[in-house]
């Protein structure tokens, strides 16, 4: 499971005194922590389930994407080196991305299973692709495939 797993690594990474992977798995704990806690308050007591730590993962890695970018632009080369290692760390417990071919093709798959005929149907086809890929898909990519296809 990938919370063990996530708990673990933040032990080896304590033990080896690895500062940036410890800081970046206690990141992520806190962060599991934090939906657990909402979760709860819903009343579901076990808190949140794999595909919503995937999904913690995938929009910690975006986050960090976006923030090399403006420290680069910034010239804080340092900073953004740090972001690097962070994505590093968290990466180690994502499933392999998908190629865009592969994007492509499992977009065309579901909008073929769902029958989706327009943009108004963009949502159920965006919500089969996060049920099945959540994890392994840039969905941003998947969304522009989607609105291409069912536009023309």
């Amino acid at each position: 499971m990938l919370r063990d797993d996530l708990n673990l690594a933040l032990k080896s990474a304590m033990k080896a005194q690895e500062k940036r992977s410890t800081t970046t798995l206690r990141l992520i704990m806190a962060a599991i922590k934090d939906r657990d806690i909402a979760a709860r308050e819903k009343g579901n007591s076990d808190g949140i389930d794999e595909q919503e730590i995937l999904a913690i993962l995938q929009k910690m890695v975006k986050q960090r994407r976006e923030s090399i970018e403006i420290y680069e632009n910034a010239g804080r080369v340092e900073t953004a080196q740090q972001e690097r290692e962070e994505i590093e760390v968290i990466e180690r417990f994502l499933p392999r991305a998908m190629s865009e071919g592969e994007i492509a093709e499992a977009v065309s798959k579901i909008i073929e299973e769902t029958g989706a005929s327009s943009v108004k149907d963009m949502g159920q086809v965006m919500a089969k692709l996060r049920a099945l890929y959540t994890g392994q898909m840039d969905f941003g990519k998947a969304s522009g495939l989607i609105k291409e296809r069912l536009c023309s």
